[in-house]
Parts: C-alpha cells; sequence; structure tokens
C-alpha cells in the first residue's frame, strides 16, 4: 500500500474549508504527542444542525486531508449525528490511511469529541450537547 492514496492527496493538495471561523459555536483541539499533529475543528451550529465547519491543521498530508474530509462529513449534521463520526468512518472517507497514517483519524475523531465537549461547555443547558459521548 502506498503512503496516501488519490483521495488523501486530493484532500491535502486542494483542503476544504481551512481557516478559522470567527465567532465559531465550537472549537475541538486534538493533538498527538507522539507525532506533533495538531487539529483545531472549528464549528458554526444553528439550532442542533452544524451549519459550517473549518479547520486548520498543522501536521502531515494526512492529518490535513483527515480535517479537510472531516469538515465535509459535520457539515449539515445534526450534534446527535456527529457523535457517530468515528476514527473509522474518517479513514473510510479517506479511502483507507495507511497503517502509519492511521493515527491521523484518530485526531480527527479526538476534534470531533473535543468540539462536543466544548459545545456542551459553552451551551449545558442545550438537550443535545448533554450526552456527547
Amino acid at each position: 500500500m502506498a503512503l496516501y492514496n488519490e483521495k488523501v492527496i486530493d484532500h491535502y493538495q486542494n483542503p476544504r474549508n481551512v481557516g478559522e471561523i470567527e465567532s465559531a459555536d465550537a472549537l475541538g483541539v486534538a493533538e498527538n504527542s507522539a507525532c506533533g499533529d495538531i487539529l483545531h475543528l472549528y464549528l458554526k451550529i444553528d439550532g442542533d444542525r452544524i451549519v459550517r465547519a473549518s479547520f486548520k491543521s498543522f501536521g502531515c498530508a494526512a492529518a490535513i486531508a483527515a480535517g479537510s474530509v472531516l469538515t465535509e462529513m459535520v457539515t449539515d449534521r445534526t450534534l446527535e449525528e456527529m457523535k457517530a463520526i468515528t476514527k473509522q468512518a474518517v479513514d473510510d472517507a479517506l479511502g483507507g490511511l495507511s497503517p502509519m497514517k492511521v493515527h491521523c483519524s484518530v485526531l480527527a475523531e479526538d476534534a470531533v469529541r473535543a468540539a462536543l465537549d466544548d459545545y456542551r461547555s459553552r451551551n449545558p443547558l442545550h438537550p443535545t450537547a448533554i450526552n456527547t459521548r
């Protein structure tokens, strides 16, 4: 298996939804201390639906690709649906990461959990935010 497949290369070379969202409703930060990759996931939420997602990544091509595909996966989903996003779903959306790069899908899942936790802390009475795991 090659280190990066065509889908990963596409998301790396043409990342979607890059940058910060001013006045984001949630921010999820995840980092991998072993390799130094960091992923920031920004969410704009209307009611219980993610209406916009963006990311900033400091890491390898797979980390950037994971952030890019993650924003596509969460946009237009509800908070409840977002809870179902797993490292396997991110890996599948990228067409399968090489074993050396699977940690980047974990980084994406961790960013989702952190964003949900951040939203819950900002909106403790929101019914969907009460139980994020």
